[in-house]
């Protein structure tokens, strides 16, 4: 298990919001809803202290429009350091790779009507390569209960995708790595999902990273575990 870095971006500035308090108004503007942490100090300070730090495979993601530069900024200062992530698709993605990212994080992109697009997403594994390419499966249950399924456009919007070990097997064969958010504590500190990490760590044939709830070291175990 490693210890994995984030820059999350929302209009061009470095904040760390509760993911699912994320949401567009009724133009469609990106509203940031609770945020836990937010500073003026730029995207380039945390990557370049990442990089100080060797903390290789951090995350750079984009929420909404307006972060392009302050994403591009992070990943000057740490080439091949650091994944992208946020409006990525098979049109914009080989330009990221160009421009320092080592991986590049797809979501809402590869899903149409709730289910995976494998065209779209072979079309993207044969412009930058599998091994280039992670899928966030970030999921929340249905009411609370049952399966989780993943959720797209900033974790409003359910797809018929379950998170279980066929979709996992399936799925790794289109990447190198999965980022699975435990939406419904992400942000909140309140502790792991530890039936989803459970899930990951049983089932998934590639790496996982897992990101949500973590308040203490004690679940940072839970999940090494």
């Amino acid at each position: 298990m490693k210890f994995r870095p984030c820059i999350d971006l929302h209009s061009g500035e470095v904040k760390q919001i509760v993911g699912s308090t994320l949401v567009d108004d009724k133009d469609g503007v990106n509203q940031a809803g609770e945020t836990n942490f937010q500073t003026k100090e730029p995207a380039s300070t945390f990557a370049k202290m990442y990089s100080s730090d060797n903390l290789t495979g951090g995350h750079v993601i984009m929420l909404g429009a307006g972060n392009e530069s302050s994403a591009q900024s992070a990943l000057s200062s740490y080439p091949n350091g650091l994944q992208i992530g946020g409006g990525i698709n098979e049109d914009n993605a080989m330009g990221w790779i160009e421009n320092g990212a080592s991986h590049v994080i797809v979501t809402s992109w590869i899903f149409s009507g709730g289910r995976v697009d494998y065209g779209r997403l072979g079309r993207l594994v044969e412009k930058v390569g599998r091994e280039r390419v992670v899928i966030d499966l970030s999921c929340r249950k249905k009411g609370g209960v049952g399966d989780y399924y993943v959720v797209t456009d900033r974790w409003q919007t359910f797809t018929d995708c379950k998170v279980n070990g066929d979709t996992l097997r399936e799925l790794s064969s289109y990447c190198s790595e999965f980022l699975v958010h435990g939406v419904e504590n992400e942000g909140k500190r309140c502790g792991i999902l530890s039936d989803l990490v459970s899930l990951l760590g049983e089932h998934s044939p590639i790496p996982v990273t897992y990101a949500g709830g973590v308040k203490e070291f004690e679940d940072l175990e839970r999940v090494k575990r």
